[in-house]
């Protein structure tokens, strides 16, 4: 058994080994690519001053290129050069900034600053359509500044590859006109509305998760910023991404556009539409509803008379989680309660007698699930515990019975997508064990079905 589970070890780290190599010779591929199609591009790996863009007149081309929206009274010749003029800084080559950058790109955008730190992902492409299979392992920011440069030359694009902090936020932020916040976290959402107030820019912000979104411009001629509509940051335990929410790629690419169009708006001189009023996108019954924010407010900590915040803070403290996407790892269990993902694939080698409680969401259980596994959701034990406890009692008694297991200590695992839910369950299954099988053993799965795929099963589907 030793050998056998010493040889499948290797086979996962070789498949590992193998997965990173073909990792590292797309992104060779896409660099030697763009060395070959003439890219001027350069990662920009620390903030550096960039020149202030010159007042230039339209050439033939661009007259031509920009035609359809120069014909538009609201914009003009006038509004054609003051967006030939305007720098934007792009926080965020996702699925809002690849859409917000692409039409502020073909409109004729004077600079384009894109800021982001991670590079393409697979389960990217589904909405953020700037990349392609082909840039997968590259830097998001090199790629949509490569796929801007083939749709319009002549926006000046600058890729940023790296993380915007407390302490380069405002030295980057001062040298752009307006600000896209395209991100997807909450400790940078403060930080870029906070730097935008304390060197007066406007901020268009926008959020997409599952099948609603909802936008808003902030810091624009006396207008709230994001601290006056929401002074604290949520408990990080709250807060829901999505790569652990979903969302549909099609709905960022709603609210990104009109970002684009907002950004238009102010670059051109027309002014925005969402200064003092939020946008609600809900796509499951393809809805726009606007609802009117309250007055900038003269106790906010940033943007008052007299603020408390005169300087940049660390905002990951500030809000008690990483400046990431990654979905947040949880520790509520010690480690007597927890089993890992090679000690469980030992028990099943071994064939001890148990039962695997899987707590996600039915519509994941659906995309993949461990054979044997029963589904006990994490919402469901919460609020139907009665119910639930008779599902697992009745499971505990059929596999006992098939067994000469003690009942009194028969081993239950739980089991999620990234082991958070599954401590939560624990926790639940402990409380309502308590009285009735007390002896009987309740742990995790750290790492949860994702951690499987990694260290066990490499065919196994990660999502």
């Amino acid at each position: 058994m030793e050998v056998e589970a010493e040889a499948a070890r290797l086979r996962n780290e070789l498949a590992k080994k193998e997965q990173e190599v073909e990792r590292l010779r797309a992104a060779i591929a896409c660099l030697h690519q763009n060395s070959h199609s003439g890219s001027k591009f350069t990662l920009v790996q620390q903030v550096t001053e960039i020149p202030t863009l010159e007042d230039k007149s339209l050439s033939k081309e661009e007259i031509m290129r920009y035609s359809r929206q120069l014909i538009i009274p609201e914009i003009g010749v006038k509004g054609q050069l003051n967006l030939s003029k305007k720098a934007v800084l792009i926080v965020g080559c996702g699925g809002l900034g690849c859409p917000a950058a692409q039409y502020l790109a073909a409109a004729g955008i004077g600079r384009l600053g894109l800021l982001d730190y991670d590079d393409v992902e697979l389960s990217n492409l589904q909405r953020q359509v700037l990349h392609a299979e082909d840039k997968v392992g590259m830097s998001k920011a090199l790629s949509a500044a490569t796929a801007i440069n083939r749709l319009n030359s002549n926006v000046e694009c600058l890729p940023y590859h790296f993380q915007l902090n407390f302490k380069n936020a405002s030295q980057l932020i001062r040298q752009y006109d307006i600000v896209v916040d395209c991100s997807d976290n909450v400790p940078t959402r403060y930080l870029v509305n906070d730097a935008c107030v304390l060197n007066g820019k406007p901020l268009v912000s926008a959020s997409a998760l599952r099948m609603e979104g909802q936008l808003t411009v902030y810091n624009y001629n006396g207008g709230p910023c994001y601290r006056c509509l929401f002074p604290k940051p949520p408990p990080a335990e709250t807060v829901t991404n999505c790569s652990d929410g979903g969302v549909l790629g099609v709905v960022p690419g709603i609210l990104g556009c009109i970002q684009a169009l907002e950004v238009l708006k102010i670059a051109s001189g027309i002014g925005p539409s969402y200064s003092q009023q939020m946008l609600v996108f809900d796509a499951l019954e393809s809805r726009f509803r606007t609802i009117k924010l309250r007055q900038k407010q003269p106790t906010c900590a940033v943007c008052s008379e007299n603020p408390a915040v005169k300087d940049l803070i660390d905002y990951e403290i500030f809000c008690g989680s990483a400046a990431t996407d990654q979905c947040r790892k949880l520790n509520l269990l010690t480690g007597e309660q927890r089993i890992t993902v090679q000690e469980y694939k030992r028990h099943l080698d071994e064939d001890i007698p148990h039962v695997l409680v899987d707590v996600r969401p039915q519509v994941e259980v659906d995309i993949c699930h461990l054979p044997n596994s029963i589904y006990i959701p994490l919402a469901g034990l919460e609020e139907k515990r009665v119910e639930y406890m008779k599902v697992l009692q009745n499971n505990i008694n059929a596999r006992k019975h098939k067994t000469d297991a003690d009942k009194d200590t028969f081993p239950v695992y739980v089991i999620c997508k990234q082991g958070n839910d599954s401590q939560k369950a624990v926790k639940i299954l402990q409380e309502m064990l308590s009285n009735e099988l007390c002896s009987l053993s309740v742990k995790d799965i750290q790492g949860g079905l994702m951690a499987w795929s990694q260290k066990i099963d490499p065919a196994f589907p990660q999502y």
